[in-house]
């Protein structure tokens, strides 16, 4: 049997993975579960561990994997899962992805027999020096299972480096992103810096500033002027290859 907190933990692990792919990191499970320290997650995932109902994977950051959940969540997971009763036809509304993007950045659906999968431009790995537009140009794209996007437009991109390795992202993960210059506070954003810089961080407004915040400890949150940071594109989800 679990505890509360146990029980509340998996959940929130469970619907974290079904939603975005990868795991969540230890500040999103301690404020879900609205912890003061980040020890108390540890000594919880621990006692999953021990109980069978989570798996770290080795050698990665952050990566859990959920074995089994409660006698009293799995049915009614399944049942979520289990195709859904046919509807009358006029109350169908299908997940489309939308066809009005600009060009070089939209998403392009395959044919209709193969609409499971997206391609999406890939603008290659995140550096230092190249603004988004800059990089339109690569010709590369990748293919994406539509389920992982909504409406608006999309492009995916390599990431380099270890500074959001406490988020679950890890150096040569692809990142897809929605295009939009906003992104409420909190978020993982593309960020274009002085006009020059793209940088993948969480945003973090303060007063009349912008923080720049890393995954990591080893690196230091950089703060802005509002005029100085420009949003390119907010993270929706992410691709690992093993």
């Amino acid at each position: 049997m679990l505890t509360r907190k146990q029980h509340e933990l998996l959940i929130f692990i469970d619907k974290h993975l079904r939603q975005t792919g990868f795991s969540p990191s230890f500040e999103e499970m301690k404020e879900a579960l609205k912890l003061k320290s980040k020890s108390g997650i540890h000594r919880l995932i621990t006692a999953l561990e021990e109980r069978g109902f989570l798996r770290r994977r080795a050698h990665r950051a952050r990566a859990l994997e959920v074995i089994r959940l409660p006698e009293n969540v799995a049915p009614r997971r399944a049942a979520e899962a289990a195709p859904a009763a046919p509807a009358r036809e006029a109350s169908f509304t299908p997940n489309v992805i939308r066809g009005n993007f600009a060009p070089g950045l939209s998403g392009v659906p395959k044919a209709a027999n193969e609409a499971a999968a997206v391609q999406l431009p890939l603008y290659g790995r995140i550096a230092a020096g190249l603004p988004i537009e800059a990089m339109r140009e690569s010709g590369n794209s990748i293919e994406v299972p539509a389920a992982l996007l909504g409406s608006g437009e999309h492009y995916a991109l390599e990431v380099a480096g270890d500074s959001m390795v406490e988020a679950g992202i890890l150096d040569g993960d692809t990142v897809i992103i929605r295009r939009g210059e906003t992104a409420e506070n909190g978020a993982i954003v593309v960020a274009l810096v002085d006009e020059n810089e793209v940088t993948l961080k969480r945003l973090r407004r303060r007063g009349n500033s912008i923080a720049l915040e890393a995954a990591n400890p080893r690196y230091e949150t950089r703060i802005f002027g509002p005029d100085r940071v420009r949003v390119q594109g907010r993270l929706i989800g992410l691709l690992r290859r093993y």
